[in-house]
């Protein structure tokens, strides 16, 4: 080989070489960009991904204290409803009461000995018996406290008189049955109550 090939050998592999290099370059910047594009997309995923789960969470927070409300408004309605209805009956009752207080009467003031109206009697004390039966189908319930002793939150004392029979603070008599409806009072028990004789402990009419 001549001297004059040497050179131009040597050249050429030099650029065969620098061409080599560049692609190297070439697809190391190619391979270096898709990996930044590729961390990109997957940095937009989670981020997304992110903006989904906390529209997600908010939406059922959403959904749920919609559905805490209506269950309130569904109570409060309800609760509405019961109480009208209670409101209603216990007007109702209390326009019968003096119906049944006029039977009483009526069997209180009658002469068990006259027989001419004892048939009639009858047939008014079983009216009362079925009328008082009825009511307290709905919650009515009688307040009679003859012998207990004195409950200011369901009697009413309209008398004292002294007793060495009974103990202080008993009713000895009722004037006019007191009434309940659904647990609430409706009407007390108008009674007379004892006290101690001579200067004994009694309460407050």
């Amino acid at each position: 080989m001549s001297k004059e090939q040497q050179p131009q050998d040597v050249n050429e592999q030099q650029a065969e070489h620098s061409e080599e290099n560049e692609q190297t370059l070439d697809n190391e910047a190619q391979q270096s960009a898709g990996e930044s594009e590729e961390q990109a997309l997957i940095a937009e995923l989670q981020a997304a991904l992110a903006k989904s789960e906390a529209t997600v969470l908010e939406q059922r927070d959403s959904v749920l204290r919609a559905k805490a409300e209506m269950e309130n408004a569904r109570r409060r309605a309800e609760g509405e409803v019961e109480k009208a209805r209670k409101f209603a009956l216990e007007r109702f009752a209390g326009e019968l009461l003096p119906v049944a207080d006029n039977l009483e009467r009526a069997l209180q003031l009658s002469d068990p000995e006259n027989e001419a109206i004892k048939p009639m009697m009858e047939g008014v004390d079983i009216t009362l018996k079925s009328f008082i039966s009825t009511i307290e189908k709905f919650g009515l319930k009688v307040i009679d406290p003859q012998g207990e002793a004195f409950n200011p939150e369901l009697h009413q004392a309209m008398s004292m008189q002294e007793s060495a029979d009974v103990p202080p603070n008993t009713v000895m008599a009722v004037m006019q049955k007191g009434y309940e409806i659904n647990g609430r009072l409706l009407r007390p028990a108008m009674v007379m109550v004892s006290r101690a004789a001579e200067g004994g402990v009694d309460i407050e009419a």
